[in-house]
C-alpha cells in the first residue's frame, strides 16, 4: 500500500467575526435554540469567610465552645474570631 492517500483534520477554530455571531446567534434563538450565554450560577453564594482552621481542642472545650456558640446564636468560627480579637488586643 501507498501512503498517498491522507487525510488532514484541523483543530483550529474557524475565524468568525463578531457581527456573524451575532446573526447566527439571533437566527438560532428565532429557531428556539437557547442562547450560548452560560446560565447563572446555582447554589450557594460564596462566603467571605473562607479561610479554615482545624483546630484540635480537648473535649470540655469543645463543648464549652459549641455551648457558647448556640446559646448565642451563631457559629463556632465566630467565637474563634472574638477570641483571637480579644487576644490580639490583649498584647
Amino acid at each position: 500500500m501507498s501512503d498517498d492517500f491522507a487525510i488532514k483534520l484541523s483543530s483550529k477554530p474557524k475565524p468568525i467575526t463578531r457581527a456573524a455571531e451575532k446573526a447566527i446567534d439571533n437566527a438560532g434563538e428565532a429557531a428556539g435554540f437557547v442562547s450560548r450565554e452560560p446560565a447563572s450560577r446555582r447554589g450557594r453564594r460564596p462566603s467571605p469567610r473562607t479561610g479554615q482552621i482545624h483546630a484540635k481542642v480537648m473535649p470540655d472545650v469543645q463543648d464549652e465552645i459549641a455551648a457558647a456558640a448556640a446559646a448565642r446564636g451563631v457559629t463556632q468560627g465566630v467565637i474563634i474570631e472574638e477570641a483571637w480579637k480579644a487576644y490580639k488586643s490583649g498584647k
